[in-house]
């Protein structure tokens, strides 16, 4: 690959405002001041199986969640993040929960439960931790934001740090044969019911800020391909979010065919996770 082709997104896209109006989760950040994980973070998490007592790295870590929901299983976390505004607001975060738990200790009479936790601003190409570091790596909602040979370096590092029966975990979306072939079936179908002004031609634009930020969107397969050749073993399938809609029962039955029902739900399903494990190479 030349150099010409190693592009990568300028750190400052993210803002704070990006990290408190667009990225994942924001509502219930602010809502809760961080002590609560949104849905699709708090279902993430649940996927790493984290237990106290482990070393977890949370690789673009944004507003810090992850990491102050771990301080208070008693997991040593560590995050990182490549946008410099990233690793102060988790800083911050850090902070907030350090003073909740010495403020509990206090009025509990215990002894200090602070535990080790910490963050750097950081590429997640070179990863600044040892070898056979971490028994959970963790990488919410980053996948999209890396081109694809970003993403490969990163990988390579997330194998180095992990602990030889760690575990790599990732969450990622959309889902890209969703906006590739299942979208503009959604949109003719919405704008029929006249609903058309919520379902822009391009589906990045939905969020706007996604038009700048996302690079690098996943399929089932592309995404258990990227993981094999950077030496991973791995389960990947789809999910999405709560519908939770009010329509005709005409509606509700092509909603379940589309996704319930294999081949149709690798194309309507939202969400991409996967949980991978080292491969022991030739």
């Amino acid at each position: 690959m030349s150099s010409t082709d190693r592009k990568s997104l300028p750190s400052d896209l993210y803002t704070e405002e990006y990290f408190l109006t667009a990225c994942e989760g924001y509502d219930v950040f602010i809502e809760s001041e961080g002590q609560h994980l949104s849905r699709r973070l708090n279902d993430a998490f649940a996927v790493a199986e984290v237990e106290p007592g482990m070393r977890l790295l949370d690789v673009g870590c944004g507003r810090g969640e992850i990491i102050r929901h771990c301080m208070r299983l008693g997991v040593e976390a560590f995050a990182m993040d490549y946008a410099e505004v990233a690793a102060v607001m988790t800083r911050d975060t850090i902070s907030s929960q350090r003073q909740a738990m010495s403020d509990q200790s206090v009025e509990t009479a215990q002894s200090d439960t602070s535990v080790k936790a910490g963050v750097c601003r950081s590429d997640a190409k070179k990863l600044p931790f040892p070898t056979g570091y971490f028994d959970r790596v963790l990488m919410f909602d980053v996948v999209e934001h890396l081109y694809p040979w970003e993403l490969h370096q990163a990988m390579l590092e997330v194998r180095r740090v992990l602990k030889p029966d760690g575990r790599f975990i990732i969450h990622t979306a959309p889902n890209r044969w969703y906006d590739r072939y299942a979208y503009p079936w959604v949109r003719r179908v919405r704008t029929f019911l006249g609903q058309g002004k919520h379902y822009p031609k391009d589906p990045r634009a939905i969020t706007p800020v996604n038009q700048h930020v996302h690079v690098n969107e996943q399929d089932k397969f592309s995404m258990k391909r990227a993981l094999a050749e950077a030496g991973f073993t791995s389960k990947v399938w789809l999910d999405s979010p709560p519908q939770n809609r009010q329509e005709s029962a005409a509606m509700a039955f092509l909603r379940r065919i589309a996704f319930d029902i294999p081949p149709f739900r690798w194309f309507f399903e939202r969400e991409v996770f996967a949980v991978a494990e080292k491969r022991e190479l030739a």
